[in-house]
C-alpha cells in the first residue's frame, strides 16, 4: 500500500492545553510596547513558548512569553520576544507578516473551532488581522479585509531594528483588542464573565538568518536554494506544523484579582469535563477523515476506525456520502455534544 498524505493528520500529542488566568486590569494603561511598567506587574507570564510539534522537539533558540489582562472594554496582550536577531521588512497592513519574524495571536471565543480571529505583527509594528470562517483543513476561508476596529498596537525594541551589530536583547509588544469586535464570536455575543474561558494561542515565527553586508538575510538551504523553513514556537503546541488546530489551543479563564488569589482550589478555573469529551470525539473526527482518504467513504462502524480515545463513551456516528456527525452525551448527561465533518462542534 502506497503512502497516503492525509488531508487532516491526527496530531502527535495528548490533550493537555495550558491554562492561563486572565486577571482584570486595575492600573492605568498607556501604550508604548514596553511591558516593564505598573500596568502589567500583577499579570503572570504564560509558560515559555515551545516548538509547535510539542515534546521531543528541540527547545526554541530564544525565549518567548506573553501576558493578558482584561476590563469591560478591552482585552490586553503583551509579549517579550528575546533574542538578538531583531529585524523586519513588511510595511503594508494585511500583508503576509510571517515572511518576517513575527508575533501572532489566535482567539476562538466560544471554543467551537470555527469563526475565530488571527492577528500578526512584526517588529516594525506592521499588523495583519483576519477572520477565519473555519480552519483551513476544513475548507475554511480567510477574510483578509476584516479588521479589528479600534485595534491598538505598539512595539518596544531593546536594541536597534535591522542592525546586526547593535546590542540587541529583545523586542516586546502590546496589543489592545476591543471586546466590541471580539464578542461577535463569543457566547451570547457578549463580553466574558468571571469564570468563563476563551480558547487562545500565541505563536512566534523565527527564521534562520545570516548577516551579509551588514544586513540580515534568510539562511539558504544549499540543497534547495530556498530559505530554510521557519521555526514555529507557540504557547500551546498542536502536535503538527499547523497552528490552525483550535481544539488544542490554551484555555484563558477570565477572573477578578480577588478570585485569582484563591483559584488554586476553584474548579471554575480547570478545563471542563465537556472539553475533554470534545477531544475524545475529535479523535473520531481525525480517524473518519483518514478513513475517507484511504477508502473513499466515511463509516458509521467505529470498529473500522483506528487510534480512537473514546474511553467507553457511548458514541453515535451517522454518515452520508460526503459528511458525518459524531454525537455523545455531555458529562452531566443532560445535553448532547455533536461534532461535524467540517470541524464544527456544538453542545445542545
Amino acid at each position: 500500500m502506497k503512502d497516503i498524505r492525509y488531508r487532516i493528520p491526527k496530531p502527535k500529542i495528548e490533550f493537555n492545553p495550558p491554562v492561563y488566568l486572565c486577571q482584570r486590569a486595575t492600573k492605568p494603561f498607556y501604550l508604548d510596547g514596553n511591558i516593564n511598567k505598573p500596568f502589567w506587574e500583577e499579570a503572570s507570564f504564560t509558560e515559555d513558548f515551545v516548538d509547535i510539534q510539542g515534546d521531543g522537539m528541540p527547545a526554541p533558540r530564544f525565549r518567548t512569553r506573553a501576558k493578558m489582562l482584561w476590563d469591560n472594554d478591552n482585552l490586553y496582550f503583551s509579549a517579550i520576544l528575546e533574542g538578538d536577531e531583531i529585524w523586519a521588512t513588511v510595511t503594508d497592513r494585511d500583508d503576509v507578516i510571517f515572511r518576517d519574524n513575527d508575533f501572532e495571536i489566535f482567539l476562538d471565543p466560544d471554543s467551537d473551532t470555527q469563526q475565530y480571529f488571527e492577528f500578526e505583527m512584526n517588529a516594525m509594528n506592521t499588523v495583519w488581522d483576519l477572520f477565519l470562517t473555519k480552519a483551513y483543513r476544513d475548507q475554511g476561508l480567510a477574510i483578509n479585509h476584516w479588521d479589528i476596529r479600534g485595534l491598538k498596537t505598539a512595539v518596544y525594541i531593546d536594541g536597534e531594528l535591522n542592525n546586526p551589530v547593535a546590542k540587541n536583547r529583545y523586542w516586546s509588544v502590546e496589543v489592545v483588542m476591543p471586546f466590541e469586535v471580539l464578542k461577535e464570536c463569543s457566547y451570547e455575543k457578549r463580553i466574558p464573565r468571571d469564570g468563563e474561558y476563551w480558547r487562545v494561542n500565541f505563536s512566534r515565527v523565527q527564521w534562520l538568518v545570516d548577516v551579509k553586508e551588514g544586513k540580515y538575510t534568510k539562511k539558504i538551504d544549499k540543497n534547495t536554494y530556498l530559505p530554510y523553513s521557519e521555526d514555529n514556537w507557540v504557547w500551546a503546541p498542536t502536535g503538527v506544523i499547523n497552528i490552525h488546530y483550535p481544539e488544542l489551543w490554551g484555555f484563558v479563564f477570565f477572573c477578578t484579582e480577588e478570585e485569582t488569589s484563591k483559584s488554586g482550589c476553584d474548579l471554575r478555573y480547570t478545563i471542563p469535563e465537556d472539553e475533554k469529551i470534545k477531544w475524545r470525539l475529535r479523535t473520531v473526527y481525525y480517524a473518519e477523515h483518514c478513513f475517507m482518504d484511504e477508502k473513499g467513504y466515511y463509516t458509521s462502524d467505529l470498529s473500522e476506525l483506528t487510534d480512537l480515545c473514546i474511553d467507553g463513551l457511548s458514541v453515535i456516528v451517522e454518515t452520508t456520502k460526503n459528511s458525518f456527525e459524531i454525537r455523545c452525551l455531555s458529562s452531566d448527561n443532560t445535553r448532547e455534544i455533536s461534532l461535524f465533518s467540517d470541524g464544527k462542534i456544538i453542545i445542545n
